[in-house]
């Protein structure tokens, strides 16, 4: 990033401001600002801003001397302030690299990648812009792809979830079913149990006096000896 050339820029911002906004606080506070009292200068621009609350110079300078203490919430709000205006200014340019350069320091890549390409747009010959450009759209994307890896993996987890709960179930439901195809126990009592043997001998003899009978059948000539 651009930092020191930044703060260079916002200084000779300052100088030029000051012809074109003939004020006491914002000539003040260029001196401070160039003399690295960027606190004083600060109260000068705000007391500007006051007369002023949509001066590009007020404001921007404001913003500058803000940066310069890394209270950079307040350097974008300062900028904030000027939005409707600055893009017509002669400065515009610088409006947007400052814009941006707060925006990397405040890790809003989004709107760094369109502040320097406000830029660019109207200073195509702005190296330093074109590198701070590249820098926040890389720094764009790599938050992008961590977002989304973070979504990939509650997605994973929650597939492994649910194929957990899915599996419990089929586990589940096959535990019953062979709980119900096993056969069940009976209990008889001994009554029960005579009467099933006094049916089965009686089956047996039954069958037996048929076999024999079928055997008497199929020889009727034959005739047993006498010892």
């Amino acid at each position: 990033m651009r930092r020191i050339a930044l703060i260079l820029a916002a200084a000779l911002l300052a100088v030029g401001a000051s012809a074109q906004v003939d004020r006491r606080e914002v000539r003040e506070g260029n001196r401070k600002f160039r003399g690295g009292n960027f606190r004083q200068a600060e109260i000068d621009y705000r007391k500007a801003a006051v007369k002023d609350s949509l001066s590009v110079a007020a404001q921007y300078n404001l913003a500058s001397s803000l940066y310069r203490q890394e209270e950079y919430e307040g350097a974008a709000k300062a900028l904030e302030t000027i939005k409707d205006v600055a893009p017509n200014h002669p400065n515009s340019a610088d409006y947007f690299y400052n814009a941006g350069d707060v925006a990397l320091q405040m890790e809003n890549y989004q709107a760094a990648v369109e502040a320097f390409k406000q830029a660019l747009l109207r200073n195509p010959d702005d190296l330093d812009a074109k590198e701070n450009y590249i820098y926040a759209k890389k720094k764009m994307q790599d938050q992008e792809q961590e977002g989304g890896g973070d979504d990939n993996q509650d997605q994973n987890q929650d597939q492994n979830q649910d194929q957990d709960q899915q599996q419990q179930q089929q586990d589940q439901d096959q535990q019953q079913d062979q709980q119900q195809q096993q056969p069940r126990e009976q209990k008889i009592s001994p009554q029960q149990a005579q009467q099933m043997l006094n049916a089965i001998q009686a089956k047996e003899k039954e069958t037996q006096d048929k076999v024999n009978k079928e055997k008497a059948q199929a020889n009727p000539n034959k005739k047993e000896k006498n010892w």
